[in-house]
């Protein structure tokens, strides 16, 4: 029996790359309501304190989320490829492979953290007012890491055949149910910090288990055992080589945030708290350009697998000119309500002035450059796409590594401060941006055909 999913190698480039991008990006700006729901109303219901706390906490998870993540997103090129190739039983082995191999990482991060948490707190310069906070926050929050490997294993598996609509459905509902249950955990039953992470893990697992229940009915031929498929060690050797480099990628990444996050903790509570908010507004506002990055390259898998070249080239240039459009309109946007929406995530007269007044210069220096971010997303998706997740891992390194450099060397300069960490993220994307088109134009005719 075939696996049946949607193809991505037929119709016009640029309706068949919207009608799969646009769930993506709708679900994803869902799953961010996750920490925007906890960001905004610890910061209304509970302080500046709770709030740089759990910002602070935030910038450790995504780092967590991303290892989980890459390693999903590594599998889903290989599942889109051997979709693309009508190999079913390349597929249903690359799922096995898959699975086990996240499953056994997710059990690895949950000993580690757990392990090591007084020592995560210290490592990012916690402030020691906010040490207990971020414990009680961090505590609970762990718990969720398996329902964030249930999620994106098989909204990964879905997406890669070509349905991006049902990952989409089970956000939804665990998004709303997180709103829900964090207004009730904090400002009803007042549980604090730890009732926001607690809403959060709750959602976590609806949205994971609900999902994995529905692949294993719609689609049993994948996950239940069949005659010849077994755990082999090419499959799994091809999933670690794909899914370990997008994991690497996605890792440094967010490392790199990470390590920016201990510096500005450095800068005491009002920076922390601006840089809370204000990166929750950034994430949410760039997403749609990752999610499109991310649709862009299964697109380009499925083409790859079939050997469309002409496709492939022309969904390229469609991709480039529809991100750089919707990201100088989005930089627009968010300069104009860059007031209005750090307003949101803080109420606290004493503090809210200083607070708002540097989200808002945050702000307006990042935000002005989405279209550079939407660019390199492209470019990590298309050299994923392409089998050369190496090259993603490079313009991570390039754009995260000077980040961090120059955040350190900035911010040290008399009269400069914290404003040269802003500055940092996006002269990190303009060079990246450059080494990624300069490498794919001296290449390109190797890597298209």
């Amino acid at each position: 029996m075939r696996v049946n999913g949607n193809e991505l190698t037929q119709g016009p480039v640029m309706a068949t790359m919207l009608r799969f991008a646009v769930p993506m990006i709708l679900g994803d700006l869902l799953q961010q309501c996750y920490n925007i729901a906890d960001t905004l109303i610890v910061g209304r219901f509970l302080g500046a304190d709770a709030l740089a706390a759990v910002g602070s906490a935030f910038s450790l998870m995504t780092f967590l989320t991303s290892i989980l993540l890459g390693l999903a997103m590594g599998s889903g090129t290989v599942f889109s490829i051997r979709f693309g190739q009508q190999d079913e039983q390349g597929l249903k082995e690359g799922v096995l492979a898959s699975f086990v191999l996240l499953g056994a990482v997710t059990v690895v991060l949950n000993v580690l953290v757990f392990a090591g948490t007084d020592w995560i707190i210290r490592a990012l310069r916690t402030p020691a007012e906010l040490t207990a906070l971020m414990k009680d926050y961090l505590t609970v929050i762990f718990a969720g890491l398996a329902g964030i490997f249930l999620y994106n294993f098989f909204a990964a598996l879905l997406r890669s055949l070509g349905n991006s609509v049902v990952p989409l459905a089970f956000l939804a509902v665990s998004a709303a149910l997180n709103i829900v249950l964090d207004l009730w955990f904090v400002a009803g039953l007042g549980r604090g910090v730890a009732g926001a992470a607690e809403a959060t893990v709750i959602a976590q697992y609806v949205s994971g288990l609900g999902i994995a229940l529905y692949t294993a009915v719609r689609f049993p031929e994948l996950i239940r055992p069949a005659p010849g498929v077994r755990l082999r060690r090419t499959r799994m050797k091809e999933i670690f080589s794909f899914s370990a480099l997008t994991c690497l990628q996605q890792s440094i990444m967010n490392l790199g945030i990470l390590a920016v996050q201990g510096l500005v903790n450095s800068f005491g509570t009002t920076i922390m708290a601006a840089f809370a908010a204000a990166v929750k507004i950034d994430a949410f506002a760039y997403l749609p350009v990752q999610d499109f990055g991310n649709a862009f390259s299964i697109f380009i898998s499925q083409n790859y697998g079939a050997g469309k070249t002409g496709r492939i080239r022309k969904g390229i240039r469609t991709a480039m000119l529809t991100t750089v459009t919707f990201g100088l309109a989005l930089s627009a946007l968010v300069w104009v309500l860059a007031a209005p929406l750090m307003g949101l995530f803080i109420d606290d007269p004493a503090t809210a002035g200083p607070v708002i007044a540097e989200g808002v210069r945050y702000l307006h220096i990042e935000g002005a450059f989405y279209a550079l971010i939407g660019v390199l997303f492209l470019l990590y998706g298309l050299y994923r796409a392409l089998g050369r997740p190496g090259m993603s891992v490079v313009l991570t390194v390039v754009s995260l590594g000077l980040r961090v450099a120059l955040a350190y060397a900035l911010s040290a300069l008399p009269g400069v401060g914290v404003v040269g960490i802003w500055w940092s993220v996006p002269i990190g994307w303009v060079l990246a941006d450059a080494f990624g088109i300069l490498y794919y134009l001296r290449r390109r005719r190797t890597l298209v055909g």
